[in-house]
């Protein structure tokens, strides 16, 4: 009795390691994969086109390179939060990588085949490769190698585990008295939720196939559950994000949701001839392969249904899932409309205008910004937080609507489109110095601090210069008016010059105590943040030139001031 104790509490301890063993050699294999993408990934990523086809193709080739749909689906995530891609773009890509993350349980499957503890050399040879080469890729590559070496051995170590005969029956048992086809897919979708990875718990669940732990129908029901709850590692990766990443979140859960449901209905009716067939392409006589196949075939035919539900879906969680800030500040919206996208040319006019109505606000807050750091006036405060929403949320709407309409125009436009792109970016950051201003009086205000006479002389005439630029960069936007470019250029620099003037003068000031050394690093801040949106705005001038606003063009400069 002793002995058999001591063999079950040593094949539940290789049980373990096994496990552990399986998900680190899955951890170092993604992680190799991951590295070697690298940048070609995220480019990959960015060349994505409006086909969802083609979409869940890029989907299902970068996860086929990284070994990690959840890694996909946050990278996809990332993008729509930062505006750079469209939910529905995103959700064919997540679809994509759904497909590609099921090779993970072929290759475990491998474990049967008997050229399988060959396979386990694969790790001393990664390893090597990891430790005596300093070449970068070299290295990658046997990180890759030793992951697979591994994984292999976690299997094999587990199948001998599960081939002990106290935990076959403990197994056998546990299973057969929740052999229900229901319990069976929440149990995988339970625990492929706390492994967060679908795919290490289809290579448990073929490692209990093997080791004659598990039956294969009941198998079939687990691994499906997996791909079900795996989405909670989407949904986690999209808190922290904006609204269209919540989004695309519950959508891509609910798509898995209603797939997993559907093709659990079809099992359950049909379970007896599905595993029968399943099993009659056997390796060996063992069914760990025909597990993976399972779920292959699964998201190869049920994903690329999911595609024409995406719209209907995308419209239906927009209306479902309200941005709250998107409510408070939808007024702020005056010209551009979704149903404009049928007449792209008007609508890139509106854009226009829509630009222009954002540095409006911009100048406004700039100028209520002004007035509050100067003389710590609350009567425009409310005013100013209000505008700095206002314009945060005309910067992702301007955006969302540019990638609807970028598609849609002539190659000639996309220039423009490029340089709008660019301005609404600059016109955003304006905002945010008005509103640094704002949090810098109440800084100042609690350490009881304020200008001097003569630093409020300097920036006046600083501010001057920078509302001038105001005024001439919207009307060099506005009008494309190429002549006022050198102008700008040189007000530009004129407040480069007045920075350094002013620095040297506020340090005088303190050498004869006519200021505090503690206002030192407001009045630096201060003059660097108002020299910066002098140059925020000379990027918009020259963006009618240059579709990123480089200033640095001084034949277009030269060109400008030679024109009557």
């Amino acid at each position: 009795m002793v002995g058999m104790n001591q063999d079950l509490i040593t094949a539940i301890m290789y049980l373990f390691v096994g496990i552990a063993v399986l998900l680190v050699g899955m951890r170092f294999m993604s992680g190799g994969l991951k590295k070697i993408a690298g940048k070609g990934m995220r480019n990959f990523f960015r060349r994505t086109q409006n086909n969802p086809f083609l979409c869940m193709g890029m989907g299902l080739v970068i996860t086929l390179l990284i070994q990690a749909s959840d890694a996909t689906a946050a990278l996809v995530i990332g993008f729509i939060n930062a505006g750079a891609m469209g939910i529905a773009q995103g959700l064919a890509i997540i679809l994509g990588g759904y497909i590609g993350t099921t090779i993970t349980g072929v290759l475990a499957s491998f474990s049967s085949l008997s050229v399988s503890v060959y396979l386990l050399s694969f790790a001393f040879i990664g390893m090597v490769m990891m430790m005596f080469f300093h070449n970068e890729k070299v290295k990658n590559i046997g990180e890759i190698l030793c992951g697979l070496g591994l994984l292999f051995f976690g299997l094999a170590v587990m199948k001998d585990s599960f081939a002990n005969a106290d935990i076959k029956q403990f197994c056998t048992t546990l299973f057969s008295s929740i052999n229900f086809p229901l319990l069976l897919f929440i149990l995988g979708v339970l625990l492929a939720a706390l492994a967060q990875s679908s795919s290490a718990i289809t290579g448990i669940v073929i490692a209990m196939v093997g080791g004659g732990a598990l039956e294969l129908s009941s198998a079939l029901y687990i691994a499906l559950g997996a791909t079900l709850g795996t989405v909670a590692n989407t949904l986690l990766s999209s808190m922290n994000g904006n609204i269209d990443g919540k989004r695309t979140a519950l959508i891509a859960a609910t798509m898995r949701l209603i797939s997993s449901s559907v093709a659990l209905i079809i099992l359950w009716i049909f379970e007896t001839p599905i595993a029968t067939a399943l099993h009659a392409v056997a390796i060996n006589g063992s069914d760990q392969f025909p597990v993976a196949l399972f779920t292959v075939i699964y998201n190869v035919i049920f994903m690329p249904l999911m595609i024409p539900l995406i719209k209907p879906m995308v419209s239906l969680f927009t209306r479902l899932i309200k941005d709250k800030e998107a409510g408070r500040y939808a007024n702020a919206v005056q010209f551009i409309d979704d149903r404009l996208l049928k007449s792209p040319d008007i609508a890139l006019m509106q854009v226009r205008r829509e630009i222009v109505h954002m540095f409006d606000l911009s100048l406004q807050n700039y100028r209520y910004g002004m007035e509050r750091i100067l003389t710590f006036s609350q009567e425009h405060a409310k005013e100013l937080v209000d505008i700095e929403g206002q314009i945060d949320y005309l910067n992702a709407r301007i955006t969302d609507f540019l990638i609807k309409l970028a598609p849609l125009l002539q190659s000639s436009r996309e220039v423009k489109v490029g340089s709008y792109f660019h301005v609404i970016n600059d016109i955003e950051r304006i905002g945010d110095h008005a509103y640094n201003f704002h949090e810098a009086a109440d800084a100042m205000s609690a350490e009881d601090l304020s200008y001097s006479d003569a630093a409020k002389a300097e920036i006046a005439e600083l501010d001057a210069v920078v509302t001038d630029m105001f005024n001439v960069a919207r009307e060099v936007f506005v009008n494309k008016d190429r002549k006022s470019l050198a102008y700008l250029r040189r007000q530009e620099e004129k407040t480069h010059r007045m920075k350094q003037s002013f620095y040297q003068s506020h340090y005088e000031r303190i050498l004869k105590d006519e200021c505090s050394q503690k206002m030192t690093p407001y009045i630096s801040s201060f003059i660097v943040e108002l020299e910066r949106v002098a140059d925020h705005l000379t990027n918009i001038g020259y963006s009618i030139i240059n579709p990123t606003g480089d200033t640095q063009n001084e034949l277009e400069a030269k060109k400008a001031e030679r024109k009557p």
